[in-house]
Protein backbone atom coordinates (compact mmCIF):
# COMPACT_ATOMS: atom_id res chain seq x y z
CA UNK A 1 0.00 0.00 0.00
CA UNK A 2 1.31 3.39 -0.89
CA UNK A 3 1.72 6.05 1.72
CA UNK A 4 -0.29 9.17 1.05
CA UNK A 5 -0.47 12.54 2.74
CA UNK A 6 -3.69 13.50 4.43
CA UNK A 7 -5.66 16.52 3.26
CA UNK A 8 -3.46 19.63 3.32
CA UNK A 9 -4.10 22.52 5.61
CA UNK A 10 -4.94 25.83 4.02
CA UNK A 11 -1.94 27.36 2.29
CA UNK A 12 -1.62 31.08 1.94
CA UNK A 13 -3.84 32.47 -0.76
CA UNK A 14 -3.20 35.26 -3.18
CA UNK A 15 -5.53 38.20 -2.77
CA UNK A 16 -7.94 38.21 -5.69
CA UNK A 17 -7.39 41.89 -6.44
CA UNK A 18 -6.30 41.05 -9.97
CA UNK A 19 -9.81 39.91 -10.73
CA UNK A 20 -11.47 43.14 -9.63
CA UNK A 21 -13.67 44.41 -12.42
CA UNK A 22 -13.88 41.04 -14.09
CA UNK A 23 -10.37 39.61 -14.31
CA UNK A 24 -10.38 35.82 -14.58
CA UNK A 25 -8.45 33.13 -12.81
CA UNK A 26 -7.91 32.45 -9.15
CA UNK A 27 -5.38 30.28 -7.35
CA UNK A 28 -6.54 26.79 -6.38
CA UNK A 29 -8.68 26.50 -3.31
CA UNK A 30 -7.64 23.80 -0.82
CA UNK A 31 -9.91 20.83 -0.40
CA UNK A 32 -10.22 21.01 3.34
CA UNK A 33 -9.85 23.49 6.17
CA UNK A 34 -7.97 22.60 9.34
CA UNK A 35 -7.65 26.00 10.99
CA UNK A 36 -10.51 26.84 13.33
CA UNK A 37 -10.49 30.62 13.29
CA UNK A 38 -11.14 32.93 10.38
CA UNK A 39 -10.46 32.50 6.67
CA UNK A 40 -7.04 31.40 5.44
CA UNK A 41 -4.37 34.08 5.17
CA UNK A 42 -4.21 35.93 1.89
CA UNK A 43 -0.95 36.95 0.34
CA UNK A 44 -0.94 40.64 -0.46
CA UNK A 45 -3.57 41.69 2.07
CA UNK A 46 -2.75 44.82 4.04
CA UNK A 47 -1.30 44.48 7.51
CA UNK A 48 -3.59 45.11 10.45
CA UNK A 49 -3.83 48.79 11.20
CA UNK A 50 -2.97 49.94 7.69
CA UNK A 51 -5.50 51.90 5.70
CA UNK A 52 -7.99 49.51 4.21
CA UNK A 53 -6.84 46.54 6.29
CA UNK A 54 -9.56 43.91 6.77
CA UNK A 55 -11.46 44.27 10.02
CA UNK A 56 -11.54 41.22 12.26
CA UNK A 57 -14.18 40.86 14.93
CA UNK A 58 -13.10 39.71 18.36
CA UNK A 59 -13.53 35.99 18.87
CA UNK A 60 -15.68 35.22 21.88
CA UNK A 61 -17.62 32.23 23.07
CA UNK A 62 -19.84 31.14 20.20
CA UNK A 63 -22.93 31.11 22.37
CA UNK A 64 -22.41 34.80 23.13
CA UNK A 65 -20.98 35.93 19.80
CA UNK A 66 -22.96 38.48 17.77
CA UNK A 67 -21.58 36.75 14.70
CA UNK A 68 -24.46 34.32 14.92
CA UNK A 69 -27.04 37.08 14.58
CA UNK A 70 -28.04 38.71 11.34
CA UNK A 71 -27.25 42.11 12.81
CA UNK A 72 -29.69 44.97 13.40
CA UNK A 73 -33.05 44.62 11.65
CA UNK A 74 -32.73 45.92 8.13
CA UNK A 75 -35.96 47.85 8.61
CA UNK A 76 -34.00 50.01 11.04
CA UNK A 77 -30.54 50.24 9.51
CA UNK A 78 -29.20 52.83 11.95
CA UNK A 79 -25.47 52.42 12.23
CA UNK A 80 -25.30 50.47 8.96
CA UNK A 81 -25.22 53.49 6.64
CA UNK A 82 -22.35 53.17 4.19
CA UNK A 83 -21.33 49.79 5.67
CA UNK A 84 -19.60 47.86 2.90
CA UNK A 85 -21.36 44.65 1.87
CA UNK A 86 -20.06 41.97 -0.49
CA UNK A 87 -23.02 40.52 -2.38
CA UNK A 88 -23.00 37.12 -4.08
CA UNK A 89 -24.29 38.27 -7.46
CA UNK A 90 -25.56 36.21 -10.38
CA UNK A 91 -26.86 38.90 -12.71
CA UNK A 92 -30.38 37.52 -12.44
CA UNK A 93 -33.54 39.31 -11.38
CA UNK A 94 -33.33 38.51 -7.66
CA UNK A 95 -29.73 39.52 -6.97
CA UNK A 96 -29.99 42.57 -9.25
CA UNK A 97 -32.92 43.84 -7.22
CA UNK A 98 -31.12 42.97 -3.97
CA UNK A 99 -28.09 44.96 -5.12
CA UNK A 100 -30.24 48.04 -5.73
CA UNK A 101 -32.15 47.51 -2.49
CA UNK A 102 -28.91 47.40 -0.49
CA UNK A 103 -27.78 50.62 -2.17
CA UNK A 104 -31.09 52.23 -1.24
CA UNK A 105 -30.40 51.30 2.40
CA UNK A 106 -27.13 53.20 2.25
CA UNK A 107 -24.64 50.38 1.81
CA UNK A 108 -21.63 50.37 -0.44
CA UNK A 109 -22.02 47.15 -2.41
CA UNK A 110 -19.22 45.08 -3.89
CA UNK A 111 -20.53 42.40 -6.26
CA UNK A 112 -18.94 38.96 -6.41
CA UNK A 113 -19.64 36.48 -9.21
CA UNK A 114 -18.40 32.90 -8.86
CA UNK A 115 -17.91 31.07 -12.16
CA UNK A 116 -18.35 27.38 -11.38
CA UNK A 117 -19.19 26.45 -14.96
CA UNK A 118 -22.56 28.08 -15.55
CA UNK A 119 -22.90 29.27 -19.14
CA UNK A 120 -23.14 33.02 -18.72
CA UNK A 121 -21.80 36.13 -20.40
CA UNK A 122 -19.69 37.25 -17.46
CA UNK A 123 -18.68 40.50 -19.12
CA UNK A 124 -22.36 41.38 -19.40
CA UNK A 125 -22.96 40.38 -15.78
CA UNK A 126 -20.08 42.63 -14.67
CA UNK A 127 -21.37 45.58 -16.71
CA UNK A 128 -24.87 45.11 -15.31
CA UNK A 129 -23.67 45.14 -11.70
CA UNK A 130 -21.63 48.30 -12.26
CA UNK A 131 -24.56 49.96 -14.03
CA UNK A 132 -26.85 49.25 -11.07
CA UNK A 133 -24.32 50.83 -8.73
CA UNK A 134 -21.81 48.26 -7.46
CA UNK A 135 -18.54 49.94 -6.49
CA UNK A 136 -16.50 46.96 -7.70
CA UNK A 137 -17.14 43.56 -9.28
CA UNK A 138 -15.12 40.40 -8.75
CA UNK A 139 -15.58 37.71 -11.39
CA UNK A 140 -13.79 34.61 -10.12
CA UNK A 141 -13.11 31.55 -12.29
CA UNK A 142 -13.55 28.71 -9.78
CA UNK A 143 -14.08 25.86 -12.23
CA UNK A 144 -10.73 24.10 -11.83
CA UNK A 145 -10.77 24.21 -8.06
CA UNK A 146 -14.41 23.13 -8.04
CA UNK A 147 -13.48 19.96 -9.92
CA UNK A 148 -10.27 19.16 -8.05
CA UNK A 149 -11.22 20.29 -4.55
CA UNK A 150 -14.90 19.38 -4.34
CA UNK A 151 -16.16 17.15 -7.17
CA UNK A 152 -13.25 14.70 -7.17
CA UNK A 153 -13.34 14.19 -3.37
CA UNK A 154 -17.05 13.41 -3.71
CA UNK A 155 -16.31 10.92 -6.50
CA UNK A 156 -13.64 9.30 -4.31
CA UNK A 157 -16.27 8.97 -1.59
CA UNK A 158 -18.93 7.59 -3.98
CA UNK A 159 -21.13 10.32 -2.53
CA UNK A 160 -24.77 9.94 -3.49
CA UNK A 161 -27.53 11.56 -1.42
CA UNK A 162 -30.51 9.33 -0.65
CA UNK A 163 -29.20 6.79 -3.13
CA UNK A 164 -29.71 8.94 -6.24
CA UNK A 165 -28.59 12.59 -6.13
CA UNK A 166 -24.94 13.23 -7.02
CA UNK A 167 -24.82 16.54 -5.11
CA UNK A 168 -23.94 18.92 -7.95
CA UNK A 169 -25.40 22.06 -6.36
CA UNK A 170 -24.46 21.03 -2.83
CA UNK A 171 -20.76 20.73 -3.72
CA UNK A 172 -20.56 24.12 -5.42
CA UNK A 173 -22.01 26.17 -2.56
CA UNK A 174 -19.16 25.85 -0.03
CA UNK A 175 -16.63 26.87 -2.67
CA UNK A 176 -18.68 29.90 -3.69
CA UNK A 177 -19.13 30.90 -0.05
CA UNK A 178 -15.45 30.30 0.72
CA UNK A 179 -14.38 32.73 -1.97
CA UNK A 180 -17.07 35.15 -0.78
CA UNK A 181 -15.50 35.26 2.70
CA UNK A 182 -12.04 35.76 1.24
CA UNK A 183 -13.13 38.71 -0.89
CA UNK A 184 -14.92 40.27 2.08
CA UNK A 185 -11.65 40.03 4.03
CA UNK A 186 -9.76 41.76 1.23
CA UNK A 187 -12.44 44.45 1.11
CA UNK A 188 -12.13 45.03 4.85
CA UNK A 189 -15.64 44.03 5.84
CA UNK A 190 -17.37 41.22 7.67
CA UNK A 191 -20.70 41.92 5.91
CA UNK A 192 -21.81 39.44 3.25
CA UNK A 193 -25.15 39.09 1.48
CA UNK A 194 -26.76 36.40 -0.65
CA UNK A 195 -30.01 35.91 -2.53
CA UNK A 196 -30.96 32.39 -1.41
CA UNK A 197 -34.55 31.95 -0.32
CA UNK A 198 -35.69 31.00 3.17
CA UNK A 199 -37.20 27.69 2.02
CA UNK A 200 -34.25 26.04 0.32
CA UNK A 201 -30.97 24.37 1.17
CA UNK A 202 -28.65 27.02 -0.25
CA UNK A 203 -29.25 29.53 2.55
CA UNK A 204 -27.96 26.92 5.00
CA UNK A 205 -24.96 25.96 2.89
CA UNK A 206 -23.88 29.57 2.36
CA UNK A 207 -24.30 30.71 5.94
CA UNK A 208 -22.75 27.68 7.61
CA UNK A 209 -19.69 28.20 5.41
CA UNK A 210 -19.53 31.93 6.19
CA UNK A 211 -19.51 31.29 9.90
CA UNK A 212 -17.21 28.25 9.74
CA UNK A 213 -14.56 30.35 7.96
CA UNK A 214 -15.21 33.68 9.68
CA UNK A 215 -17.05 33.53 13.02
CA UNK A 216 -17.34 37.34 12.90
CA UNK A 217 -19.27 37.30 9.62
CA UNK A 218 -22.45 39.40 9.47
CA UNK A 219 -25.03 38.06 7.05
CA UNK A 220 -27.70 39.95 5.14
CA UNK A 221 -30.27 37.48 3.79
CA UNK A 222 -33.05 39.60 2.25
CA UNK A 223 -35.42 36.70 1.65
CA UNK A 224 -35.60 36.25 5.43
CA UNK A 225 -35.98 39.94 6.23
CA UNK A 226 -39.56 41.05 7.03
CA UNK A 227 -39.23 44.45 5.34
CA UNK A 228 -37.86 42.94 2.15
CA UNK A 229 -40.61 40.31 2.14
CA UNK A 230 -43.23 43.00 2.69
CA UNK A 231 -41.93 44.94 -0.30
CA UNK A 232 -41.39 41.97 -2.61
CA UNK A 233 -44.21 39.48 -2.28
CA UNK A 234 -43.44 37.73 -5.52
CA UNK A 235 -41.69 37.79 -8.84
CA UNK A 236 -44.03 40.42 -10.25
CA UNK A 237 -42.97 42.87 -7.50
CA UNK A 238 -39.31 42.24 -8.34
CA UNK A 239 -39.91 42.88 -12.02
CA UNK A 240 -41.83 46.06 -11.31
CA UNK A 241 -39.02 47.28 -9.02
CA UNK A 242 -36.46 46.49 -11.70
CA UNK A 243 -38.39 48.43 -14.32
CA UNK A 244 -38.81 51.41 -11.98
CA UNK A 245 -35.06 51.52 -11.37
CA UNK A 246 -33.88 50.88 -14.92
CA UNK A 247 -32.53 47.40 -14.20
CA UNK A 248 -32.40 45.30 -17.39
CA UNK A 249 -34.48 42.13 -17.01
CA UNK A 250 -34.99 39.02 -19.09
CA UNK A 251 -37.24 37.11 -16.70
CA UNK A 252 -40.83 36.22 -17.52
CA UNK A 253 -43.75 36.47 -15.13
CA UNK A 254 -44.57 32.87 -16.01
CA UNK A 255 -41.19 31.16 -15.93
CA UNK A 256 -42.06 27.44 -15.83
CA UNK A 257 -39.23 26.30 -13.53
CA UNK A 258 -35.99 27.45 -11.90
CA UNK A 259 -32.50 26.32 -12.94
CA UNK A 260 -29.04 26.03 -11.44
CA UNK A 261 -25.97 25.10 -13.46
CA UNK A 262 -22.32 24.35 -12.86
CA UNK A 263 -19.66 22.23 -14.50
CA UNK A 264 -20.94 19.13 -12.69
CA UNK A 265 -24.65 19.33 -13.39
CA UNK A 266 -27.78 21.28 -14.19
CA UNK A 267 -30.83 21.18 -11.94
CA UNK A 268 -34.47 22.07 -12.55
CA UNK A 269 -37.13 22.56 -9.90
CA UNK A 270 -40.19 24.56 -8.80
CA UNK A 271 -42.90 25.94 -11.05
CA UNK A 272 -44.52 23.30 -13.22
CA UNK A 273 -42.17 20.68 -11.77
CA UNK A 274 -43.80 20.94 -8.36
CA UNK A 275 -46.40 18.48 -9.66
CA UNK A 276 -44.54 15.19 -9.08
CA UNK A 277 -46.69 13.40 -11.67
CA UNK A 278 -45.90 15.85 -14.46
CA UNK A 279 -43.21 14.62 -16.80
CA UNK A 280 -40.69 17.30 -17.80
CA UNK A 281 -40.85 18.49 -21.38
CA UNK A 282 -37.98 17.19 -23.48
CA UNK A 283 -36.91 20.70 -24.50
CA UNK A 284 -36.16 21.50 -20.86
CA UNK A 285 -32.98 19.41 -20.86
CA UNK A 286 -29.83 21.21 -21.94
CA UNK A 287 -26.87 18.97 -21.13
CA UNK A 288 -28.13 15.62 -22.39
CA UNK A 289 -30.03 14.35 -25.41
CA UNK A 290 -32.98 12.04 -24.94
CA UNK A 291 -31.81 8.42 -24.74
CA UNK A 292 -34.24 7.76 -27.60
CA UNK A 293 -32.34 10.27 -29.75
CA UNK A 294 -28.89 9.06 -28.73
CA UNK A 295 -26.69 7.26 -31.28
CA UNK A 296 -27.44 3.64 -32.12
CA UNK A 297 -23.83 2.70 -31.43
CA UNK A 298 -21.78 2.55 -28.25
CA UNK A 299 -19.12 5.10 -27.28
CA UNK A 300 -16.12 3.38 -25.69
CA UNK A 301 -14.04 5.20 -23.07
CA UNK A 302 -11.18 4.26 -20.78
CA UNK A 303 -10.73 6.17 -17.50
CA UNK A 304 -7.54 6.00 -15.48
CA UNK A 305 -7.48 6.58 -11.72
CA UNK A 306 -4.70 7.21 -9.23
CA UNK A 307 -5.50 6.95 -5.54
CA UNK A 308 -9.17 7.07 -6.48
CA UNK A 309 -8.87 10.31 -8.45
CA UNK A 310 -9.53 10.32 -12.21
CA UNK A 311 -6.41 11.49 -14.03
CA UNK A 312 -6.98 10.58 -17.67
CA UNK A 313 -9.74 9.67 -20.12
CA UNK A 314 -9.19 8.10 -23.53
CA UNK A 315 -11.80 7.70 -26.24
CA UNK A 316 -11.10 4.21 -27.58
CA UNK A 317 -13.05 4.95 -30.76
CA UNK A 318 -11.14 7.99 -32.01
CA UNK A 319 -8.07 8.22 -29.74
CA UNK A 320 -9.00 11.50 -28.04
CA UNK A 321 -7.15 11.97 -24.73
CA UNK A 322 -7.83 14.41 -21.88
CA UNK A 323 -5.54 14.46 -18.86
CA UNK A 324 -6.24 17.70 -17.00
CA UNK A 325 -8.93 17.73 -14.30
CA UNK A 326 -11.21 20.32 -15.91
CA UNK A 327 -10.52 19.13 -19.45
CA UNK A 328 -11.22 15.52 -18.49
CA UNK A 329 -14.45 16.42 -16.75
CA UNK A 330 -15.75 18.65 -19.55
CA UNK A 331 -14.96 15.97 -22.13
CA UNK A 332 -16.88 13.36 -20.16
CA UNK A 333 -19.77 15.81 -19.97
CA UNK A 334 -19.78 16.07 -23.75
CA UNK A 335 -19.59 12.31 -24.37
CA UNK A 336 -22.15 11.40 -21.72
CA UNK A 337 -24.52 14.16 -22.82
CA UNK A 338 -24.38 12.99 -26.43
CA UNK A 339 -25.40 9.50 -25.26
CA UNK A 340 -28.25 10.59 -22.97
CA UNK A 341 -26.37 9.64 -19.78
CA UNK A 342 -26.98 11.32 -16.43
CA UNK A 343 -30.68 12.20 -16.08
CA UNK A 344 -32.64 11.61 -12.88
CA UNK A 345 -36.05 12.81 -11.66
CA UNK A 346 -36.49 12.51 -7.88
CA UNK A 347 -38.25 13.77 -4.78
CA UNK A 348 -35.66 14.51 -2.09
CA UNK A 349 -35.64 15.59 1.55
CA UNK A 350 -34.35 19.11 2.08
CA UNK A 351 -32.44 19.89 5.27
CA UNK A 352 -35.06 22.44 6.30
CA UNK A 353 -37.72 19.71 6.46
CA UNK A 354 -39.45 20.15 3.10
CA UNK A 355 -39.68 17.52 0.39
CA UNK A 356 -38.71 18.83 -3.02
CA UNK A 357 -38.96 17.47 -6.54
CA UNK A 358 -35.81 17.97 -8.59
CA UNK A 359 -34.73 16.97 -12.08
CA UNK A 360 -30.99 16.71 -12.64
CA UNK A 361 -28.52 16.21 -15.45
CA UNK A 362 -25.12 14.98 -14.20
CA UNK A 363 -23.37 13.49 -17.24
CA UNK A 364 -19.69 13.20 -16.26
CA UNK A 365 -20.44 12.51 -12.60
CA UNK A 366 -22.60 9.52 -13.53
CA UNK A 367 -19.75 7.97 -15.53
CA UNK A 368 -17.10 8.64 -12.90
CA UNK A 369 -19.13 7.24 -10.00
CA UNK A 370 -19.79 4.03 -11.94
CA UNK A 371 -16.16 3.63 -13.04
CA UNK A 372 -14.69 4.48 -9.64
CA UNK A 373 -16.99 2.11 -7.80
CA UNK A 374 -16.07 -0.67 -10.19
CA UNK A 375 -12.33 -0.09 -9.75
CA UNK A 376 -12.74 -0.33 -5.98
CA UNK A 377 -14.24 -3.77 -6.50
CA UNK A 378 -10.92 -5.07 -7.78
CA UNK A 379 -8.48 -2.95 -5.75
CA UNK A 380 -10.05 -2.29 -2.33
CA UNK A 381 -9.94 -4.61 0.67
CA UNK A 382 -13.32 -6.14 1.49
CA UNK A 383 -13.57 -4.99 5.11
CA UNK A 384 -12.33 -1.49 4.28
CA UNK A 385 -14.91 -1.27 1.51
CA UNK A 386 -17.74 -2.42 3.73
CA UNK A 387 -16.79 -0.04 6.54
CA UNK A 388 -16.34 2.86 4.15
CA UNK A 389 -19.72 2.15 2.57
CA UNK A 390 -21.34 2.51 5.99
CA UNK A 391 -19.99 6.08 6.15
CA UNK A 392 -20.95 7.17 2.62
CA UNK A 393 -24.57 8.11 3.46
CA UNK A 394 -23.36 10.32 6.31
CA UNK A 395 -20.77 11.97 4.07
CA UNK A 396 -23.43 12.69 1.44
CA UNK A 397 -25.79 14.03 4.09
CA UNK A 398 -23.14 16.41 5.42
CA UNK A 399 -22.43 17.71 1.92
CA UNK A 400 -26.13 18.12 1.17
CA UNK A 401 -26.82 19.91 4.45
CA UNK A 402 -23.92 22.34 4.12
CA UNK A 403 -21.37 20.98 6.61
CA UNK A 404 -18.40 20.82 4.22
CA UNK A 405 -16.28 22.82 6.68
CA UNK A 406 -16.93 20.91 9.89
CA UNK A 407 -14.94 18.66 12.23
CA UNK A 408 -17.05 15.64 11.33
CA UNK A 409 -16.32 16.21 7.64
CA UNK A 410 -12.59 16.48 8.39
CA UNK A 411 -12.81 13.12 10.13
CA UNK A 412 -14.66 11.44 7.28
CA UNK A 413 -12.46 12.99 4.60
CA UNK A 414 -9.32 11.68 6.25
CA UNK A 415 -10.88 8.22 6.59
CA UNK A 416 -11.89 8.23 2.93
CA UNK A 417 -8.43 9.42 1.88
CA UNK A 418 -6.94 6.43 3.67
CA UNK A 419 -9.39 4.11 1.91
CA UNK A 420 -8.29 5.44 -1.48
CA UNK A 421 -4.61 4.62 -1.12
CA UNK A 422 -3.55 2.56 -4.13
CA UNK A 423 -6.97 2.61 -5.76
CA UNK A 424 -5.14 2.77 -9.08
CA UNK A 425 -6.01 1.40 -12.46
CA UNK A 426 -8.12 1.69 -15.59
CA UNK A 427 -11.81 1.11 -16.17
CA UNK A 428 -13.43 0.76 -19.58
CA UNK A 429 -17.03 1.82 -20.10
CA UNK A 430 -19.47 1.80 -22.97
CA UNK A 431 -22.05 4.59 -23.20
CA UNK A 432 -25.30 3.64 -24.90
CA UNK A 433 -28.69 5.33 -24.82
CA UNK A 434 -28.60 6.56 -21.23
CA UNK A 435 -26.59 3.65 -19.86
CA UNK A 436 -23.05 3.39 -18.50
CA UNK A 437 -21.87 -0.18 -19.05
CA UNK A 438 -18.59 -1.22 -17.44
CA UNK A 439 -16.80 -3.51 -19.90
CA UNK A 440 -13.45 -4.09 -18.20
CA UNK A 441 -11.07 -3.08 -15.46
CA UNK A 442 -7.46 -3.64 -14.41
CA UNK A 443 -5.28 -2.43 -11.56
CA UNK A 444 -1.59 -2.75 -10.65
CA UNK A 445 -2.76 -3.11 -7.04
CA UNK A 446 -5.50 -5.62 -7.83
CA UNK A 447 -6.60 -7.95 -5.05
CA UNK A 448 -8.36 -10.18 -7.58
CA UNK A 449 -6.62 -13.47 -8.30
CA UNK A 450 -7.97 -15.13 -11.39
CA UNK A 451 -6.48 -18.49 -10.48
CA UNK A 452 -8.05 -18.51 -7.02
CA UNK A 453 -11.42 -17.50 -8.45
CA UNK A 454 -11.38 -20.17 -11.13
CA UNK A 455 -13.36 -23.37 -10.67
CA UNK A 456 -11.09 -25.04 -13.23
CA UNK A 457 -7.72 -24.63 -11.50
CA UNK A 458 -6.77 -26.65 -8.44
CA UNK A 459 -4.24 -25.63 -5.83
CA UNK A 460 -3.99 -22.64 -3.53
CA UNK A 461 -7.67 -22.76 -2.55
CA UNK A 462 -8.78 -26.16 -1.28
CA UNK A 463 -12.54 -26.40 -1.68
CA UNK A 464 -12.78 -29.01 1.07
CA UNK A 465 -11.68 -26.29 3.54
CA UNK A 466 -15.01 -24.58 2.96
CA UNK A 467 -16.81 -27.23 4.99
CA UNK A 468 -14.93 -26.32 8.15
CA UNK A 469 -15.30 -22.60 7.40
CA UNK A 470 -19.06 -22.95 7.23
CA UNK A 471 -19.26 -25.12 10.38
CA UNK A 472 -17.27 -22.57 12.38
CA UNK A 473 -19.53 -19.73 11.25
CA UNK A 474 -22.60 -21.82 12.05
CA UNK A 475 -21.59 -22.35 15.71
CA UNK A 476 -22.99 -18.96 16.74
CA UNK A 477 -26.26 -19.60 14.93
CA UNK A 478 -26.64 -23.03 16.49
CA UNK A 479 -26.02 -21.63 19.97
CA UNK A 480 -28.59 -18.89 19.42
CA UNK A 481 -31.16 -21.38 18.18
CA UNK A 482 -30.58 -23.51 21.27
CA UNK A 483 -31.29 -20.58 23.56
CA UNK A 484 -34.48 -19.75 21.66
CA UNK A 485 -35.47 -23.34 20.99
CA UNK A 486 -39.09 -22.78 21.94
CA UNK A 487 -39.41 -19.87 19.56
CA UNK A 488 -36.59 -19.90 16.98
CA UNK A 489 -36.47 -17.39 14.13
CA UNK A 490 -38.19 -19.83 11.79
CA UNK A 491 -40.44 -22.80 12.38
CA UNK A 492 -38.63 -26.11 12.67
CA UNK A 493 -38.64 -28.45 9.73
CA UNK A 494 -41.21 -30.60 11.47
CA UNK A 495 -43.53 -27.63 12.09
CA UNK A 496 -43.09 -26.38 8.55
CA UNK A 497 -43.74 -29.77 6.94
CA UNK A 498 -47.22 -30.15 5.43
CA UNK A 499 -49.67 -32.20 7.51
CA UNK A 500 -50.51 -35.58 6.09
Amino acid sequence: MKSRDTHPTFPTRQAPGASIGGGRGSPPCPQRRKAALGPPPLRGRLAAGERGAPRRGALVALAQSPAFCYGPPLSNPRGLDMAKVVLAYSGGLDTSCILKWLLDLGHEVVAYVGNVGQREDFDEVRRKALAIGASRVYVEDLREEFVTGFVFPAIRANAVYEGRYLLGTSLARPLIAHRHVEIAAVEGTDWVAHGATGKGNDQVRFELTYWALNPAARVIAPWKDPTFLAKFKGRSDLMAYAQENGIPIKASLHKPYSEDENVMHKSYESGVLEDPMRRPEEDMFELTVSPKAAPDRETHLEIEFRDGTPIKVTNLDDGTVRDTPLGLFEYLNEQAGANGVGRIDIVENRFVGIKSRGVYETPAGTILIAAHRDLEGIAMDREVQHLRDMLVPKFAELVYNGFWYSPEMDFLMNAFDKSQEAIDGRVRVALYKGNVIVTGRESPTSLYNQDLSSMEIEGGFDQTDSAGFIRINALRLKAHAAVLRRRPYARTFTEAAPKR
